[in-house]
């Protein structure tokens, strides 16, 4: 990979963006979502349309690595203002006639680097617990695994492991008490969810986050919010919604 290059992606290429998403996704994970699910959403996620829109989205960050002027894996990521900031690895993806190369160990790296200078104390990774290979990747590079959690690819369910690294000194989480409909809540405000006009964040009973009540709604500051079976947010006061930008492609 002697001319192997990363940069920042450009809307010329996206074309190349899709092409790399759908073999990766087939390499990774075609053995448990069947080949057609994949199409499907790869269409939905990297279309024309779609990817003009995340192409010039502020909050989104692209890098490409580009071998002689072919575009070969590609890492899209983006900042979460939550305290301490959060810096998300949404996608990592090589093609597989280049992996091996350590293509994605230098992607990973630009990103840390792109999303510490953006304030990120904390690193944010994704990946299906049937990826064995993509979960040993961030084993080896430092990451634990956080959460485990169900995601819904169009009408099949998987379980997503959510791995995370502390970049700058200990990371605690800050909390801070809300009042409910029936007495104090508190709110982690070191995790959320981007929506449309602002983060969700995540409602507990108790400072010792063990009871889960809801989300919390930044724009509005709400705990009147709702989630379906699809992982769907919206906050029922201000119309505030969760702005997926993984598994949930139906709500692109």
């Amino acid at each position: 990979m002697a001319h192997m290059e990363l940069r920042e992606a450009r809307v010329e290429d996206a074309d190349a963006i899709a092409t790399v998403a759908a073999s990766s996704l087939d390499e990774s994970y075609g053995h448990v979502v069947d080949a057609d699910r994949i199409d499907a959403l790869v269409d939905q996620w990297y279309g024309p349309d779609r990817m003009a829109d995340l192409l010039s989205d502020d909050e989104v960050d692209w890098l490409v690595a580009e071998d002689d002027g072919e575009v070969v894996g590609f890492a899209q990521i983006g900042v979460l203002g939550t305290d301490p900031v959060v810096g998300e690895i949404h996608w990592l993806h090589v093609a597989p006639g280049a992996r091996g190369e350590g293509i994605a160990r230098q992607l990973l790296g630009q990103s840390q680097e792109t999303l510490d200078d953006r304030g990120a104390a904390v690193l944010r990774g994704f990946v299906l617990a049937a990826n064995e290979t993509g979960t040993a990747f961030y084993e080896d590079h430092g990451f634990e695994r956080a959460e485990d959690r169900e995601v819904t690819v169009e009408d099949a369910t998987y379980i997503e492991l959510v791995y995370e690294k502390v970049l700058d000194g200990e990371a605690e989480p800050v909390v801070e008490s809300v009042a409910g409909p029936d007495g104090d809540l508190v709110v982690n405000f070191g995790e959320g969810e981007r929506g449309t006009d602002g983060l969700f964040y995540p409602v507990y009973r108790s400072r010792d986050r063990s009871d889960r009540y809801g989300w919390y709604c930044g724009n509005c500051e709400s705990v009147d919010t709702a989630m379906d079976a699809m992982g769907r947010i919206e906050c029922n006061d201000c119309g505030n919604r969760r702005k997926a930008t993984r598994w949930d492609a139906s709500y692109l």
